[in-house]
């Protein structure tokens, strides 16, 4: 049976604005590849699940049959992440100038600025590791109750609710997925087998940074 590390389904965010221009430029022997674009890349409006686009180019300075393609760009560069390839629920993109070349310039060299431009202005854009955060409540004897939270202060627990049921001690708390394996094993051993739990994903949290640079460098497949 193979008992490797379950795996946390981790995504990306844009956590602030930012400005960029991004000149996509090949040749390569008879007709070449041009693109230039200028936009601003920031976190999406409240609510807003996808990529949030718009074109606020005045005049021809980008032809109007190449936008669609620069919206793809965006919208594949949101599948893989720019930090460790996991995929972006949601940002905003708008937009602003550009050039094209009457013969280098096609769809395909304008989606392939915007998937190389929002890569080339993550850092500016503050990109962030985001992970699941579950919603956890512990049923307890309430002379386990100090090892079981202490148990989850060690794992980056918050516990927010501590209460009393049916003679036993509850305890809610949100913990970070990544750090519940094996916690029902834990639980058991801290409360000789009396502590019950259930657990249920809660939302998304950014990363601290030593958690974010290890998530990234095992993306990588290198050692953080």
């Amino acid at each position: 049976m193979n008992q490797g590390q379950p795996q946390v389904e981790y995504k990306e965010a844009i956590t602030q604005s930012a400005d960029h221009r991004e000149v996509y430029k090949k040749q390569s022997g008879g007709r070449g590849k041009f693109a230039d674009i200028v936009f601003t890349v920031e976190p999406a409006d409240e609510g807003v699940v996808g990529l949030q686009f718009e074109s606020v180019i005045k005049g021809g300075n980008v032809p109007k049959e190449f936008i669609p393609s620069i919206e793809k760009g965006f919208k594949m560069a949101m599948i893989n992440g720019p930090l460790a390839g996991y995929e972006i629920d949601s940002m905003k993109v708008t937009l602003k100038d550009g050039s094209y070349h009457d013969v280098d310039s096609d769809q395909l060299s304008f989606e392939l600025a915007a998937k190389l431009g929002f890569k080339n202005c993550a850092k500016a854009a503050k990109a962030v590791i985001m992970e699941p955060i579950m919603k956890l409540e512990v049923i307890t004897p309430e002379e386990n109750m100090g090892d079981i939270v202490g148990d989850l202060n060690r794992r980056r627990g918050q516990v927010s609710d501590m209460g009393d049921r049916a003679g036993a001690k509850t305890v809610k708390a949100t913990v970070p997925l990544s750090e519940m394996f094996g916690y029902v094993t834990t639980l058991r051993t801290l409360s000789s087998g009396r502590a019950t739990s259930t657990m249920e994903f809660s939302h998304y949290a950014e990363t601290p940074k030593n958690i974010s640079e290890e998530v990234i460098a095992a993306a990588k497949g290198v050692e953080a």
